[in-house]
């Protein structure tokens, strides 16, 4: 009983913590957003529909990760837990990897945690872990897809490769293809005991990873076992989960469209100048994504995505400054997304 009572406080503790760390974060990001006020209201005045529909199209998108979460834990066996309370703990998820470096090492363990009352520990676990890798494995396809576009546009003569664009493009090619593979083979296999065991390999944490294997082998091998029976024996149910997220990932272009539309970058007369306009959003919050992802290890991406929207957007002509107001706009939404994510986590059920 009294392990139980420490087992549950010491839950207690790490929400409250992942709670305090939000906020703070949250602080640190509004401090360090150096825009003047005349420079923001510009932006956020100037076109009155770009506020609300940069911030609302976000609603649905977390509704879409949740359901590929839902469709997941659901393809494992009974599931108790609705989609409202699934889509309360994407969000602050998506608020922890917003504002914690190395954001899985919160937001996954929260989720964890959140969930294994209602399903248990393993399950909780490996359908977080499935998710988690599905919209990972996902961002590697949107790149790869992102690098193929591209080079049909320079092979149409619609888009011009220098030498410097031509290494990003083998570089993300070779990076999203390593991606794939990887994943693959964790799906085939699992990965949990073989990241444990690698773990074990850095000086001076042999021991611990030892203890870790003869205490929870058993428990890490179902996991293992749940993970790969995901795409092995339920691949209706990944295919699912991961058609969602990556549409997903496509609709996230919208942001950048809005953004650029408002601006003014591209006269809409008709259909080809919106898909033209789409196409190029898709392109430069792919090449934005992969640099910010690459040094993702740094809190709340800061300056990293900034200079990748100011570089991807001169691939097509526009200024930087255009570049930098794209970033304003989502660092903005980003910054009342990841509010509402922590607040949520002070809301049971």
């Amino acid at each position: 009983m009294k392990e139980k009572q420490n087992h549950i406080s010491g839950e207690a503790i790490f929400k409250a913590s992942m709670f305090v760390v939000g906020l703070v974060s949250i602080v640190v990001m509004v401090f360090s957003f150096d825009v003047s006020w005349e420079k923001l209201s510009d932006i956020i005045f100037k076109t009155w529909w770009l506020p609300a529909a940069v911030l609302t199209m976000w609603a649905p998108l977390y509704l879409m990760s949740a359901y590929a979460w839902l469709t997941i834990l659901r393809g494992q066996g009974p599931c108790n837990v609705g989609l409202a309370t699934i889509y309360k703990w994407t969000v602050t998820g998506f608020a922890l990897n917003s504002l914690t470096p190395m954001g899985l090492l919160g937001s996954e363990p929260y989720k964890i945690v959140e969930l294994k009352e209602r399903v248990g520990t393993q399950r909780a676990t490996s359908s977080v872990l499935l998710h988690s890798m599905t919209h990972i494995y996902t961002h590697f396809w949107f790149w790869l897809t992102a690098v193929a576009v591209y080079l049909v546009l320079a092979v149409l003569g619609l888009a011009k490769i220098d030498a410097a664009l031509a290494v990003v493009l083998v570089f993300g090619a070779i990076f999203s293809y390593g991606g794939v593979y990887i994943f693959k083979k964790g799906y085939r296999n699992g990965f949990v005991m073989k990241m444990l065991r690698g773990i074990g390999r850095l000086p001076g944490l042999h021991r611990w990873s030892q203890r870790m294997e003869d205490k929870y082998g058993e428990a890490i091998g179902n996991i293992d076992k749940q993970i790969s029976q995901l795409r092995q024996q339920n691949k209706s149910v990944f295919r699912k989960s991961f058609t969602i997220e990556y549409v997903g990932r496509i609709l996230q272009s919208l942001e950048v469209f809005f953004i650029l539309l408002s601006l003014g970058v591209v006269p809409l007369t008709g259909f080809a100048d919106g898909l033209v306009l789409f196409i190029q959003s898709f392109l430069i919050l792919a090449f934005t994504s992969l640099f910010a992802n690459i040094l993702g290890f740094i809190p709340m991406q800061l300056g990293t995505r900034e200079g990748g929207y100011a570089m991807a957007v001169t691939v097509f002509g526009l200024t930087t400054g255009i570049g930098m107001t794209v970033s304003i706009v989502c660092r903005l939404r980003e910054i009342i997304w990841d509010a509402i994510g922590v607040l949520l986590m002070r809301i049971k059920g």
